[in-house]
């Protein structure tokens, strides 16, 4: 047991989510624990909501009676309630162990791994590896009435990732097309630093956008006619440098100008995201899109998206705001999908495999 102390102490120090979780029939229950929120439960099939704030008892029992069937762990966590929300999960009778794996910096997956797999050593369960991207593609499917409905195109858009997949049912991935530079969550990250915005750049780039003058610039819409559904954004943001260097050899930028830039850089980055989102719906005949991943809480990108697919006759659907960016729920509800599917690909192997490259459509 001191090595998962010792484990969960250094997952305390960085953001790595993982998820533990116990199968029981056909259900699907899936719940996590957050350091501000407490406990957040099950409502319905797949649904999240705040169930029972624990604010500092996180091992409180559940005055309804809701057995947690998954559980994921936001490791903000101090030790301590690390501790308590590890006894929360073992009262409730968890079975398996999830995590993600990769891709990503070798260092803060192996910070994952040393605690999931700290825990499923101490508690002697099996554990699987979970691909990062895998959570952001089916977190949509938590949403509150959500019915999506297998197949589907999926845009993955984040800050280290930007993809269209199609995606035929749970580890069916198909690469459709993928940014062949900048991802464009990290196109918006430049962006911000470029207009001296805090980081994340995406929500404090998007929101000064609305001030902004749609006219004011016309910022390339990188390989839009390319032909293919690949992206780039390398060039977008150039063009967004030149531009604020062009005005700052005169005077320094004022808000409004600042406000201009950001609004014609989202005006181009959001244009070819929704026709290459359109064009991947049209190549593969199907009539559903979903949209995973940081970039997806974009209100702008939301209200682009939807008008395009309603012309169409497409639908598109996201995960809730909460759940778009990196978070355990997504961890434990991939793995217990992948789980329902096939039981055996947990096992008691707790050496470290993590994967820093991993492309998605090569998922066994």
């Amino acid at each position: 047991m001191k090595f998962a102390v010792r484990s969960i102490a250094v997952a305390s120090l960085a953001m790595c989510a993982f998820g533990a979780f116990a199968q029981k029939g056909e259900t699907v229950k899936i719940a996590w624990i957050d350091p501000l929120s407490g406990l957040m439960a099950p409502v319905g099939n797949n649904q999240l909501k705040s169930f029972q704030f624990f604010a500092e008892k996180y091992n409180k029992i559940n005055p309804a009676g809701v057995k947690f069937e998954v559980i994921g762990f936001d490791n903000k966590l101090s030790p301590a309630e690390s501790l308590n929300a590890l006894k929360a999960a073992t009262d409730q009778g968890i079975r398996y162990i999830t995590q993600g794996n990769g891709p990503g910096l070798a260092g803060a997956l192996l910070v994952g791994a040393s605690v999931a797999k700290g825990l499923a050593l101490a508690l002697n369960k099996p554990v699987l590896g979970i691909h990062h991207l895998e959570g952001h593609l089916l977190s949509p499917l938590l949403a509150e009435r959500a019915n999506i409905q297998f197949p589907f195109v999926a845009l993955l858009v984040s800050g280290g990732h930007t993809q269209l997949m199609k995606v035929t049912g749970v580890g069916e991935y198909e690469l459709l097309g993928e940014t062949l530079d900048d991802a464009a969550g990290e196109a918006f990250d430049k962006t911000a630093k470029l207009l001296g915005l805090s980081y994340p750049g995406g929500p404090a780039v998007s929101a000064l956008a609305v001030q902004g003058n749609s006219e004011a610039h016309q910022f390339p819409r990188p390989m839009k006619h390319s032909g293919d559904l690949d992206f780039s954004f390398a060039g977008l943001k150039t063009a967004v440098l030149t531009q604020v260097k062009k005005i700052q050899s005169s005077h320094d930028l004022s808000e409004s100008e600042k406000a201009d830039i950001a609004k014609g850089f989202v005006d181009a980055i959001v244009e070819v995201l929704v026709s290459k989102s359109m064009a991947a719906l049209k190549q593969t005949g199907l009539k559903t899109l979903v949209v995973a991943g940081g970039v997806g809480a974009n209100q702008q990108l939301r209200a682009s998206l939807e008008a395009a697919c309603a012309k169409q006759s497409y639908t598109v659907h996201y995960p809730p705001l909460h759940l778009c960016t990196d978070n355990g729920a997504m961890i434990a509800f991939a793995g217990a999908m992948r789980l329902k599917k096939n039981p055996q690909l947990a096992s008691k192997d707790w050496g470290f495999d993590v994967r820093p490259r991993w492309p998605l459509d090569q998922l066994v």
